[in-house]
């Protein structure tokens, strides 16, 4: 299973609706994970087949993104980005990329491609939004 990100923003019944398009297209969801930042909502969607459910989202009008990487949260996000960086680099996991999915002036959602998934999972474990078992 892989999630498939969305990133929109923040409203009653929204999980609801996002549940329903992907249910009647056939696509049963596994599990989710939810995290707001400001106004926005993201929600880390574990499905079987991520392509199929990104190109449902998008024809319904969501901005989905299937991530090969490590989704995080973090507050007081430039300190605790440095420190989640020089724990990582500590440890032997390399940051291959790094992108920022949203943020608001203190919070900050950030999607990480890692050399050691397992590794980085386990690390980030209090941080993570969604993964990639990897």
């Amino acid at each position: 299973m892989k999630p498939v990100v969305v990133v929109t923003d923040d409203r009653p019944g929204l999980l609801g609706d996002i549940s329903y398009i992907l249910s009647k297209s056939g696509i049963a969801i596994d599990g989710v994970d939810v995290d707001l930042i400001g106004s926005k909502t993201i929600l880390s969607i574990s499905v079987r087949d991520p392509k199929k459910a990104k190109g449902v989202l998008e024809n319904n009008g969501y901005s989905a993104m299937e991530l090969d990487a490590i989704v995080i949260k973090v507050t007081d996000r430039l300190k605790s980005f440095a420190e989640i960086l020089r724990m990582l680099e500590k440890k032997k996991v390399h940051v291959e990329d790094y992108s920022e999915i949203t943020s608001d002036d203190n919070n900050g959602i950030f999607a990480l491609t890692v050399n050691k998934k397992r590794k980085a999972s386990r690390l980030l474990g209090d941080f993570m939004v969604g993964s990639i078992p990897g």
